[in-house]
């Protein structure tokens, strides 16, 4: 099989799923109209799929193969965020938006899918394709990892599009892999303290949480800088701070929330653990109360290095000039890591940022946004690894 002329066969529908998806986002686990639209395509390729899974679309090729099995993953959740973007293809739905590119990642897999099933007496093996739910939440593909349908998975693949890459000098349409540990944790913390609230007048009346709070987002910043090795990538950010409603009163509390981002167990649990000891600490210091807790949620993005070798192989011939790999871990979190602590497989990226007014902007921003010129290049390194393992 010729496969980039194939892809290209597909490339305008490819375009027309992604543009569908994006006017149309859904968020969480809530994706009704979202999976009846996989669904009906799946069906439209006749393709055998389910919904077992809460939010999800499970469809097989070649079923009943006893051969290799080789999932590919698409996530399909969008964000509560209000575009801004401009396009004509722009959020139909209020304070909706697919600001993480999910909607690429559905019909990229669609597209994938559907040349896969056409060629499908080419294939000695059996494809999983999984249209997961509430990769936002973190959450999405734990059941599904979790299932007794995915045990049997061999092998699993996923891809990113977008400018997670920004900063990094890598041109527009460059696919890129890693080996190894690839993504951090996506790990969330909150602390509340409980301190005395006063007129602002009486501070000697108060147990001041604000400064309490201020010596605690300070502090913690200790652990990064003098507790962990220089050469180890670990994050401790604040996203959240809440307290007071006057300004002129000392409030009896504040609530602090945020994320770290490891890499390893071990750097996971020491961080997780010394967060809690430096608040409390602080807040005994102060005479406040202090309440901590930490929630792991998904662990590292960690490719199998075999795989990913053998994912650039198949890359390289077709895109033999846009294939590169990433030397050092982003520090963002992606819930395929949960599969990935089942089975071996491989996450890559796809670089294709598109500017809005000149400027690219981040993942979740009400301007992010993607060129389509290089959607293609996704579903096609996938076809490509499928056939160069499983084909005839």
């Amino acid at each position: 099989m010729d496969v980039l002329s194939e892809i290209k066969k597909v490339n305008d529908d490819l375009i027309k799923w992604r543009r569908h998806l994006h006017e149309n986002p859904e968020l969480g686990f809530d994706l009704e109209n979202t999976c009846k639209f996989v669904s009906e395509k799946l069906d439209e390729f006749g393709i055998e799929n389910h919904r077992n899974f809460k939010g999800g679309v499970i469809g097989y090729i070649n079923p009943e193969s006893k051969g290799k099995v080789i999932a590919l993953r698409g996530d399909m959740d969008a964000l509560p965020v209000n575009e801004e973007t401009g396009l004509e293809f722009a959020s139909k739905v209020k304070g909706r938006m697919h600001a993480c590119g999910h909607d690429a990642h559905t019909a990229q897999l669609l597209a994938a899918a559907k040349v896969l099933s056409e060629h499908k007496d080419e294939i000695d093996g059996k494809i999983m394709l999984i249209f997961q739910p509430a990769e936002e939440l973190g959450t999405g593909s734990i059941e599904i990892a979790d299932s007794e349908e995915f045990s049997k998975v061999d092998e699993v693949l996923g891809c990113h599009d977008g400018n997670l890459l920004s900063g990094d000098d890598v041109p527009k349409g460059a696919l890129v892999f890693s080996k190894g540990p690839t993504m951090a944790t996506m790990d969330k913390f909150t602390i509340d303290i409980k301190g005395k609230g006063s007129h602002g007048s009486q501070p000697e009346n108060s147990i001041d949480p604000i400064v309490i709070a201020s010596y605690i987002i300070t502090s913690v910043q200790e652990i990064v800088a003098r507790e962990i090795s220089p050469l180890e990538p670990v994050v401790v950010s604040f996203g959240v701070i809440n307290a007071g409603k006057a300004f002129n009163i000392i409030p009896e509390t504040a609530h602090l929330e945020g994320t770290t981002r490891t890499l390893t167990p071990e750097i996971r649990d020491l961080v997780a653990r010394r967060l809690g000891e430096i608040a409390e600490g602080i807040g005994k210091t102060f005479r406040a109360e202090i309440s901590y807790e930490f929630f792991r949620l998904p662990p590292p993005v960690i490719n199998d290095a075999e795989i990913t070798e053998k994912m650039m192989t198949s890359a390289k011939k077709i895109f033999p000039e846009k294939v590169i790999e990433l030397k050092k871990p982003i520090m963002g979190g992606e819930d395929f890591a949960f599969y990935l602590e089942k089975k071996p497989g491989a996450f890559f990226f796809l670089y294709n940022p598109l500017e809005i007014d000149g400027k690219v902007y981040a993942h979740h921003n009400p301007r992010f946004a993607m060129t389509e010129e290089f959607m293609h290049e996704v579903p096609a390194v996938m076809v490509q690894y499928v056939m160069d393992e499983l084909g005839k």
